[in-house]
């Protein structure tokens, strides 16, 4: 009965959690910190970025679009190890993941790929005439992800 025990306690290996570094994915992220540290998982801290429009960037000097990408990434980056460091003063293994994209894809192509057992994201909330037109990355992932998929609501 203990093994049985232990097998349910640590349903989730590897735990990847969504950020777009806003209010609404706090919460998210918090979520997942406790449920790594409870489960022993590793965490994947995943954010989606726009790459560039090569079109805008065919009007400007050659170079200039890996130079804008590249920034991009840094940003993330950089935005990225805060949270990392977050996450193993909590005692929880994390690494970052940069992801180019569409958000929902990139997320759920992610979990594919690092075989993540869960995928943790927060919601705005949106609803009516907004959600309609904004959609909802969560939703999408939700729908297309390889995993269970847990959303947290923003306050």
């Amino acid at each position: 009965m203990g093994k049985e025990k232990e097998d349910v306690m640590n349903l989730f290996h590897r735990i990847l959690v969504a950020t777009d570094f806003s209010e609404a994915s706090t919460p998210a992220f918090q979520e997942a910190i406790l449920m790594a540290k409870e489960n022993g998982s590793e965490l994947l801290i995943a954010s989606a970025y726009q790459r560039p429009n090569r079109l805008e960037a065919a009007s400007v000097a050659p170079g200039l679009y890996e130079e804008w990408d590249s920034n991009l990434r840094a940003e993330i980056e950089g935005k990225l190890n805060v949270l990392i460091e977050e996450a193993r003063k909590a005692g929880v293994a994390a690494k970052p993941l940069v992801l180019a994209g569409a958000a929902d894809e990139a997320i759920t192509e992610a979990a594919k790929d690092n075989d993540a057992d869960l995928v943790i994201l927060g919601t705005h909330g949106r609803k009516g005439v907004s959600r309609l037109f904004l959609g909802s990355v969560a939703s999408r992932v939700i729908a297309t992800a390889p995993c269970p998929v847990m959303t947290i609501h923003a306050v």
